[in-house]
C-alpha cells in the first residue's frame, strides 16, 4: 500500500506562525493545476505499482480549490494507480471556506474526509494568529460538513501561546467534544525563523513562547482527551477509537508516499525527494518535463533514527526486533542508551516494544534524540 500528497500552495492571507511553502497569490492557480496534473503523470512509476489507500490535499489552503479541479487531480490519479475502494480522500479546509454551496460541490467529489483548520474558538486568539476565520465560522463549518454526511472530520488546535489561559484552553477542548469530532490534532505554538511571529517577538512586540505553559497545556490535553474516551496515538493525535488518520500513520509507520506539487516531499523506502519550495521554479521545472526535485539516499543509519523517531511517538512503540531488519541493529546497544528513561520513568517496555510513559510524552523529541545509533 502507499499515499499520495498533493500540495496546494495557496491561502488567503499568511498566518503569522506559518512556514509552510505559499502564496498569497491565486495568479499562477490554473498553470499550477496543470503543472500538478503533469506531475503526477511525470511520477506515474514512483510507487512501483503499489495500491494506493490514501490521498491527502495539503498545504496552503486545498479547500481554495473548485470541486472540478480536485476531480481533475482525482481522476488523474485513478488514470494511472489503482486506487483501492476505501481510500482515505482527505482535504485540508479552512472553516470560512465551507460554506454550504462548497460543501454541496464537495460531495460530488470522492473526498472523504475534512481537516479543518479551527485552531481556537475564540476570537482574539484567531486576529493574534492572523487566521482569516472567525470562531462563529468554525463552529457553522462543522455542523455544515455533518449534516451533509461528512462524519470522518479531524480539527487542529493550537496551544502554548500567549492569549490562551489555561480556562480558555479547556473550553477549546470542550467545544470540540461538544461538536462530536472524532479525531483532534492539536500542536504546540513554536515560533520558526523568518515568520512574522518571529519577527514580533525578536522586535519585542510580542512576548517569546512559555515552555511551562505548553508542558501544562499538553498535560491538559492529554487528560481531557483520556476522559472522552479518545486515545493518543501519536503526540499531536487524538481519535475516538477506529477514527486513525491513516494518511498520517502511513508517515509514522514508514509506508512508502509519493509528494505532488511545490515543496512535496516523497519517500519509496530506499530515498526521499522533496520538490523545490518555489511555485514558479516549479511550474517551468515541470513544463520542460524534468521534475525540479532533490534526492537524498537514505544510509541505514538514517533508516534507522527515523524508525526511532517516529515509532516512540506512537502508541504502537518502538519494537526492538525490528532494529536488526532495517540495518542489523543491536537492540541492546539502543536499550543501554534507553536506561537512563527507564530510570527517570518516561519509557516502560513491554514485550520487546519501548513505550514513552504519561511524563516521557512530554519530551518526546529529545527522547528520540538519545536513542539515535
Amino acid at each position: 500500500m502507499a499515499g499520495i500528497y498533493i500540495h496546494i500552495p495557496f491561502c488567503k492571507q499568511a498566518c503569522h506562525y506559518c512556514d509552510f511553502h505559499f502564496s498569497t497569490s491565486l495568479k499562477y492557480k490554473d498553470e499550477l493545476l496543470q503543472a500538478l496534473v503533469k506531475e503526477i503523470r511525470l511520477q506515474k512509476n514512483y510507487l512501483n505499482n503499489e495500491t494506493i489507500e490514501t490521498i491527502y490535499f495539503g498545504g496552503g489552503t486545498p479547500s481554495l480549490l473548485e470541486a472540478d479541479e480536485i476531480n481533475r487531480l482525482l481522476n488523474t490519479i485513478t488514470e494511472l494507480h489503482t486506487v483501492s475502494s476505501t481510500a482515505e480522500i482527505t482535504l485540508e479546509a479552512n472553516p470560512d471556506d465551507l460554506d454550504d454551496a462548497k460543501i454541496k460541490s464537495l460531495r460530488q467529489t470522492d473526498v472523504n474526509r475534512f481537516s479543518i483548520g479551527i485552531q481556537s474558538f475564540f476570537d482574539d486568539d484567531l486576529l493574534w494568529m492572523n487566521r482569516a476565520h472567525r470562531s462563529r465560522h468554525a463552529e457553522a463549518s462543522v455542523k455544515r460538513a455533518q449534516d451533509a454526511g461528512f462524519e470522518n472530520i479531524t480539527a487542529d488546535l493550537i496551544y502554548g501561546y500567549p492569549l490562551l489561559t489555561d480556562t480558555k484552553w479547556k473550553q477549546n477542548l470542550d467545544k470540540l467534544f461538544e461538536l462530536d469530532i472524532p479525531h483532534v490534532s492539536a500542536y504546540s505554538m513554536t515560533v520558526e525563523p523568518q515568520t512574522a511571529l518571529a519577527v514580533l517577538i525578536n522586535k519585542n512586540k510580542q512576548p517569546p513562547m512559555n515552555d511551562q505553559q505548553s508542558a501544562a497545556q499538553f498535560t491538559v490535553l492529554m487528560q481531557a482527551m483520556a476522559d472522552h474516551d479518545f486515545e493518543h496515538y501519536e503526540i499531536s493525535n487524538f481519535c475516538k477509537p477506529g477514527h486513525y488518520s491513516r494518511h498520517n500513520s502511513n508517515y509514522w509507520q514508514g509506508v512508502k508516499y509519493l509528494g505532488i506539487g511545490p515543496s512535496a516531499h516523497s519517500y519509496n523506502g530506499e530515498a526521499r525527494q522533496w520538490n523545490v519550495a518555489n511555485n514558479a521554479k516549479y511550474i517551468q521545472g515541470i513544463e520542460t518535463g524534468k521534475l525540479p526535485a532533490e534526492t537524498e539516499t537514505l544510509t541505514q543509519e538514517n533508516r534507522l533514527n527515523e524508525y526511532i523517531m517516529t515509532s516512540i511517538r506512537t502508541m504502537w512503540g518502538l519494537d526492538l526486533n525490528r532494529l536488526n531488519s532495517i540495518a542489523q541493529a543491536s537492540a541492546d546497544e539502543l536499550l543501554i542508551a534507553a536506561r537512563r528513561y527507564f530510570d527517570n520513568g518516561w519509557i516502560t517496555k513491554k514485550d520487546d516494544v519501548l513505550y514513552l510513559t504519561h511524563t516521557g510524552k512530554l519530551y518526546a523529541d529529545n527522547i528520540a534524540a538519545g536513542l539515535f545509533f
